[in-house]
């Protein structure tokens, strides 16, 4: 069984094998049970929490199984408060094939997936985008954007300035024209497309910041209590999901439909019907479309399967 550590995996996968990847994974299906939670009592008052998302396709002859452990607690401990890792097997006996970085895994197509809905949604002239946040996702954005569109110009705004200076100083060594974003509302408006990647429980993007012919990508609220975007985004835009769990869990979309700003007929397409063209996507250059995901199995498989590939074959 392959052992596959963090910088392995990163090197396996870069964005414009990985885009595709993860289209052609979409577009096929594969088998995705719901996600385990459990609550791990291992310590009086510091409760962690183990999540279990195991994805399979015979189809692709792999199956595989996230495991993602979160503990709060570990900051006293100065440890990481999250480990993550991915055990992929042979699909038609369950024998082992590799242990891999989780956090690799997760972090990469996270940004894959936002940027291969953003080639249906946005712009094809798009250029410039705001992100929001300047953690591991959000620091991969722009890079897995520029596999889809010219992105040229990006805006950072964090609610650690330091932060997202940093992630400046970083795209820019990496050729993007980057500056930290001082007033939201106005790197909003001068955004082709807008993509967030918070912990946010209260709105950040607003309806009144969108220009037509904005994309809004809502990354980071995985919660009911978590919000990136306020309720106006939802009225009169194109609202797309990456699975109909987004309906079910997210924050910024349970409250807009609570409220009839957004009915689920609304909803035009999850990300398998455009990667299947049951759907077309953006329809109109004027048109702002917004796009919330939450995350699936289905990603963790394909970018496993071509993580293991790519390192098997070598």
């Amino acid at each position: 069984m392959l052992n596959i550590d963090g910088p392995t995996a990163r090197a396996s996968l870069p964005f414009d094998r990985l885009i595709p990847s993860l289209k052609n994974a979409f577009a096929s299906g594969c088998e995705v049970p719901l996600r385990h939670h459990h609550t791990v009592s291992a310590a009086p008052d510091e409760a962690g929490t183990l999540l279990l998302m195991p994805a399979w396709s015979a189809a692709s002859g792999y199956m595989g199984v996230k495991t993602v452990c979160v503990y709060p607690g570990n900051s006293l401990r100065k440890l990481p408060g999250l480990y993550s890792t991915y055990l992929l097997y042979r699909v038609e006996t369950g024998r082992p094939l590799a242990l891999i970085d989780g956090n690799e895994i997760t972090s990469r197509r996270t940004a894959a997936a936002s940027a291969l809905a953003a080639s249906f949604l946005s712009r094809k002239d798009a250029s410039s985008m705001l992100v929001l946040g300047a953690g591991r996702v959000a620091s991969l954005l722009p890079y897995a954007y520029r596999a889809v569109r010219d992105i040229r110009r990006v805006a950072v705004w964090d609610i650690d300035p330091l932060q997202a200076m940093r992630l400046v100083e970083q795209l820019r060594a990496d050729g993007f024209d980057a500056d930290v974003a001082e007033r939201l509302d106005a790197a909003a408006c001068a955004a082709d497309i807008i993509s967030a990647a918070t912990l946010s429980t209260d709105p950040l993007i607003r309806g009144e910041f969108l220009r037509p012919g904005t994309h809004v990508d809502l990354i980071g609220g995985f919660t009911p209590a978590m919000r990136e975007a306020d309720d106006a985004c939802f009225g009169g835009t194109s609202v797309f999901v990456d699975t109909d769990e987004a309906a079910l869990k997210s924050g910024d979309l349970l409250s807009p439909l609570a409220n009839g700003m957004l009915a689920r007929a609304d909803i035009r397409s999850d990300l398998a019907g455009l990667c299947r063209e049951a759907h077309a996507g953006r329809s109109a250059v004027e048109e702002i479309t917004v796009f919330k995901a939450v995350g699936t199995a289905l990603e963790d498989l394909a970018a496993a399967v071509m993580c293991f590939e790519a390192v098997a074959n070598h």
